[in-house]
């Protein structure tokens, strides 16, 4: 597929072209119709960018991947480039390299966030010629699916908390304060956080595909028409929302002119920036939406403990049936059980989603940070080894991602070396306390520690915000060492922000432990010192004691973890039946 897809730039007299993991909104998910790169390369994580000359093709994809992209990138003839390690080079250094004079460099600027092309351009020193508005992917992709459709739905003021009025006010008050008259909006997430609607478009993210511009006194939604049933028109027309075709929003913008725009060159792409820059003044500023997002109102953090409390009773008779299937030598298989777990938090009252395709690894493919079977990995669960569980569910409560590693049969000592160490470094974020001001970067170092102590390390960030019924991937926090600039999430944490906490081992051909809960930001106190925050754990599960080794831990660490069971019990045993509960208690025993 490659070298048909060369055959066209040759035809085209293109030198190289880009294809990200995106679509025109720079979502991380995306659906069926964006899916050009896995198309072209095979090549199915969430991220990943395709730079392809005349002769050659490369892949670059960040820590999380290496070990999948490497595999699924065997005889495609396209190398892999591991982002984030020492001596590999970054997109545009390696075009910089590349392109010489009078070549050509072509993308599809609707899928090319602006930040990236115009670091392009400020970087290439090769006097080339940019073509940014082409798609050569329908060249080769004749079968390509059509954009997603699905009937946008309303989430009422009992879950959301907080009125698209109330919203839309606190952004024009934003516009006002940076001087701006006009705010293009395009991230998905973000539109369907402000108007308190939700879709179907990406699997497992609850959006719909539309751009928002709001000026000081009007607000125009660009979205397919066909979506909105009557119910959703009569509230977008009382809200006094001008509904426009998807399609239109490239030539509405065109027509703009001494505009002051509000943007996120991060957020908006390159067509769009194409479309104003030359007669409006642009303001570069994140999004205000972003930030408001991210902190959740009383009203979204009462359901979403909830939501956590439904899942938890979920995942841990999913815990039960493991652990009983594997001990009576029952057949169990990766995919057996992912479609276990889905139909249990199917069952579950509010329940609209799974949050994610469900990670289900048993030994070896736990070392795949973002593994997912299919009917050729797929594995049968025989034999001693860890499975790594990672999941989540979306409730009109909220959205969950917990990650539990279960051990079956006898562990080496090795194993439980291992899963302990993660277990403490889970401890040791969980019990932090921070001076406010504080980001996630301040603070990774704490789950860290214990895993570094072993020379270890994992090529990930430690955790990431999470959206409300909305993606389980949401920005500005997370928790990582070093700032990723092409990530948004080294905001400063603050109190209503959710953020897992998942540190992980992971051994390549031997297995993967990675344990995750989530942590809401809460206020601790304040003194002459300043004002102090912390975490409250609102993921109850339980944590699987057969892999720990109790000599490795501190009395303070042990407290903790009779601690988080006796609260994991307490919170769901009034929704088990009695030999669910049984097993309960057995599983969160004191050590």
């Amino acid at each position: 597929m490659i070298k048909k897809f060369q055959e066209l730039m040759q035809q085209n007299n293109f030198d190289a072209y880009i294809i990200p993991t995106a679509d025109f909104h720079n979502s991380e998910y995306i659906c069926e119709h964006f899916k050009s790169l896995a198309y072209l390369s095979g090549f199915t994580g969430s991220a990943g960018t395709l730079v392809i000359l005349q002769n050659e093709a490369y892949l670059w994809t960040d820590g999380r991947y290496h070990i999948q992209a490497q595999i699924e990138l065997e005889q495609t003839g396209i190398s892999l480039m591991r982002h984030g390690l020492p001596g590999v080079p970054s997109i545009t250094e390696f075009l910089d390299s590349k392109l010489k004079d009078n070549n050509t460099l072509a993308f599809d600027g609707r899928v090319m966030s602006t930040e990236f092309v115009l670091e392009l351009k400020n970087k290439i020193k090769s006097k080339i010629t940019l073509v940014t508005n082409v798609d050569l992917i329908n060249g080769v992709w004749s079968e390509r699916p059509k954009l997603p459709f699905s009937i946008i739905y309303r989430l009422d003021s009992f879950f959301s908390g907080q009125s698209y009025e109330e919203k839309l006010q606190i952004i024009r008050d934003k516009m006002t304060e940076y001087n701006t008259d006009m705010f293009i909006l395009s991230s998905l997430e973000d539109q369907a956080w402000l108007y308190n609607l939700r879709g179907n478009d990406i699997p497992h993210t609850p959006v719909f595909l539309s751009f928002t511009i709001i000026t000081l006194d009007h607000t125009f939604l660009f979205v397919d028409q066909n979506k909105i049933n009557l119910v959703i028109e009569k509230y977008l027309n009382d809200k006094e929302i001008t509904i426009r075709p998807y399609s239109d929003i490239y030539d509405f913008l065109e027509l703009q002119k001494i505009r002051n725009i509000l943007v996120d060159f991060k957020n908006i792409n390159y067509q769009i920036f194409s479309s104003i820059y030359k007669n409006n003044k642009l303001v570069n500023k994140q999004n205000p939406t972003i930030l408001l997002k991210a902190i959740k109102n009383e009203t979204e953090i009462k359901n979403t403990k909830l939501a956590h409390i439904k899942d938890g009773v979920a995942f841990t008779r999913f815990m039960r049936h493991v652990k009983t299937s594997f001990q009576n030598k029952e057949e169990i298989s990766e995919l057996s059980l992912s479609e276990y777990l889905k139909e249990l938090r199917e069952k579950t009252e509010g329940y609209v989603d799974i949050s994610f395709n469900t990670i289900c690894a048993w030994k070896e493919h736990g070392a795949m940070m973002h593994y997912s079977a299919n009917n050729e990995t797929n594995s049968q669960i025989k034999g001693p080894g860890f499975l790594l569980v990672d999941s989540g569910g979306h409730y009109l409560e909220g959205t969950t991602d917990i990650t539990r590693t279960l051990a079956l049969g006898k562990m080496t000592e090795e194993m439980k070396l291992h899963f302990t160490t993660v277990l403490k470094s889970v401890i040791a974020l969980s019990n932090a306390i921070f001076l406010k001001g504080c980001k996630g970067i301040n603070l990774d170092i704490l789950a860290r520690e214990p895993i570094w102590k072993l020379l270890i390390d994992y090529k990930c960030g430690t955790g990431h915000g999470v959206g409300y019924l909305l993606s389980v991937h949401e920005p500005p926090n997370g928790f990582r060492w070093q700032i990723v600039p092409e990530r948004n999430d080294s905001s400063v944490l603050l109190p209503g922000m959710i953020t897992t906490n998942e540190p992980g081992i992971y051994l390549e051909n031997k297995y993967g432990i990675r344990i995750e809960n989530e942590l809401l930001c809460v206020y601790k106190a304040e003194n002459e010192f300043g004002e102090f925050l912390g975490f409250e754990t609102i993921t109850y599960a339980p944590i699987d004691l057969d892999a720990i080794n109790p000599r490795l831990l501190t009395p303070q660490e042990k407290n903790w973890i009779n601690e988080y069971h006796k609260m994991v019990y307490n919170t769901l045993s009034e929704y088990l039946d009695m030999d669910e509960k049984e097993w309960l208690l057995k599983t969160t025993r004191e050590i």
